[in-house]
């Protein structure tokens, strides 16, 4: 990825969402630009139209961390894109290419792999850099899909939220599903932007889902590592409502643990109990 046109598409974005009025300015009317002006956010930010002029074109090598926090504060960047800002405008060194899918899958430690089947009844399973499904446990694979009969190479959070159509039926709310794969990748895309595999992942999502286009071109980045979801299941049991949170294994930076929990009482901890149940006896 280049990160200066990416630096460049982010602030014009976030430059153009917002309105003389958001940000206490008078607003005279019709206006030649979609939100704020360059100039305009330039005074927000107590720093020249030049200094901002530059770090919108992508030359942010020649902008101080102070001018970055400035723009940010300017723009009104929540965490998450605050995040994304500095990523992009100081890019981390790494490899121009990083393993495929089948190579991490490959080196996943057997204790990561008995800590997630211990979970006997919350679904859970890790995922690498770039998406990839590298581990999950069998309530996993038994309410979200059989990882292990998707190829290696589909088996990528992108490719089953976009390209998979049994996502659309699995996910209630798919749209949300999939503007949260959409901002995740965004924010893996900074963390590396020189990261061939990856770069080679946006663009065949790209290619075989309009949505997934439309997501990308607005400019989403991940703002939490908690949330939840609701997933329409076979009869009898029909919806089941979790709760899931991201944890990030220590030992290498690129991966999270994705864990799915049911409140207690809760029609969901007892349909999850049965279909855990039965998927064991099989």
């Amino acid at each position: 990825m280049d990160t200066s046109d990416a630096l460049r598409d982010f602030l014009i974005s976030r430059r153009a969402r917002l309105r003389p009025g958001d940000v206490g300015l008078p607003d005279h009317g019709v206006r030649r630009v979609s939100g704020l002006r360059r100039e305009e956010i330039a005074s927000l930010a107590a720093v020249s139209v030049e200094h901002y002029i530059r770090l919108e074109r992508g030359q942010a090598s020649r902008v101080s961390d102070a001018v970055l926090d400035a723009v940010a504060d300017a723009l009104r960047l929540s965490t998450g894109e605050r995040r994304y800002l500095r990523s992009l405008a100081r890019p981390a060194a790494g490899p121009a290419a990083g393993p495929d899918a089948g190579e991490r899958a490959a080196g996943v430690r057997p204790s990561v792999q008995r800590v997630l089947d211990s979970m006997a009844r919350t679904p859970a399973y890790l995922v690498g850099a770039g998406g990839a499904v590298l581990a999950w446990n069998r309530p996993a694979a038994t309410v979200f899909t059989d990882f292990g009969q998707v190829p290696v190479a589909e088996r990528t959070v992108g490719r089953l939220v976009f390209v998979d159509p049994y996502a659309r039926r699995l996910y209630v709310d798919w749209e949300a599903k999939a503007r949260e794969a959409v901002s995740y990748l965004r924010t893996e895309t900074g963390k590396r932007p020189r990261d061939a595999a990856l770069a080679r992942e946006i663009a065949h999502l790209a290619d075989h889902s309009a949505d997934f286009r439309r997501l990308w071109s607005q400019q989403h980045v991940l703002e939490t590592t908690h949330s939840t979801v609701v997933l329409r299941c076979a009869p009898p049991h029909e919806r089941l409502e979790f709760s899931w949170e991201a944890l990030q294994m220590t030992g290498d930076p690129d991966e999270v643990v994705l864990v799915y929990t049911a409140a207690p009482g809760t029609p969901t901890e007892a349909a999850l109990r049965e279909l855990c149940e039965a998927s064991a006896a099989r």
